[in-house]
């Protein structure tokens, strides 16, 4: 919107969210005075959007104007859609996708293999945070954890944090995690910050044994902080133990 001044109230004039929205003046001052006029679903999507409402405002919006409130398809589900293929045609090799949050956005055959099946896990509990410090499941899945392995991975989570300052989704896992582990609580204390970075991991598989991975990680530009990790064996004997365990899995021995 082109500069008009100094206001007397923060936001957006009625003419100005008119303008935006494509509708006449008159007709959105009606609007706001709840005046009886057919009101479309696409006007109101129009009107969401210029005032920049998030998912639940768009849904009180609809319900205000009495239409159906829209489905919305999350950030996260589309990623997660359009990944699949991907993370499929990369197996017998464990790879998976998570947000800035850590949490799990999809996943193929092979990482279920080595880390457990997240898919079995409410939607909000598949974060790797939560399975690592509350649940504290993902380290006999994975093995191998180490002092070192939560110091860096929460060092990560505060600086991808620093961005969502003020976003109740991510306070709200941060306040979980600080009241159901002493750990995290310790770690998150320290304010440390620290960058991603490929690694050779160890992990200790009830059936395979040992497997020493290299993780890749691979940055997905459409989602800020979002990130495709790959795990790759080191050696020949760890990629035939791969693909022995998913062998193993798709004939269900």
């Amino acid at each position: 919107m082109p500069s008009t001044g100094r206001r007397r109230a923060p936001g957006l004039r009625r003419e100005e969210v008119a303008q935006l929205a494509g509708v006449g003046v008159t007709w959105y001052t009606w609007l706001e005075q709840g005046r009886p006029i057919n009101v479309s679903a696409q006007v109101i999507d129009a009107i969401a959007r210029a005032l920049r409402l998030d998912n639940d405002e768009i849904a009180h919006l609809f319900t205000l104007a009495g239409l159906p409130a829209p489905t919305v398809v999350s950030e996260d589900e589309v990623i997660a859609a359009s990944l699949s293929a991907i993370l499929d045609g990369l197996d017998p090799l464990p790879a998976y996708a998570v947000s800035a949050r850590y949490d799990f956005l999809a996943w193929n055959r092979s990482c279920t293999t080595l880390m457990g099946d997240f898919a079995r896990l409410a939607p909000h509990r598949r974060n790797m945070l939560w399975l690592l410090f509350a649940e504290r499941s993902l380290r006999e899945l994975v093995g191998g954890y180490d002092t070192e392995t939560g110091t860096q991975c929460v060092a990560r989570f505060r600086r991808n944090f620093a961005a969502h300052i003020g976003d109740p989704a991510w306070q709200a896992l941060v306040d979980e995690l600080y009241e159901r582990s002493e750990e995290f609580r310790r770690l998150w204390d320290r304010h440390d910050v620290a960058s991603n970075s490929s690694k050779i991991k160890d992990f200790r598989h009830p059936v395979a044994g040992r497997l020493r991975l290299a993780s890749t990680t691979l940055w997905l530009a459409d989602q800020p902080g979002a990130r495709l990790v790959v795990y790759n064996p080191v050696d020949s004997h760890g990629r035939e133990l791969l693909e022995r365990l998913t062998c193993r899995t798709v004939s269900g021995g």
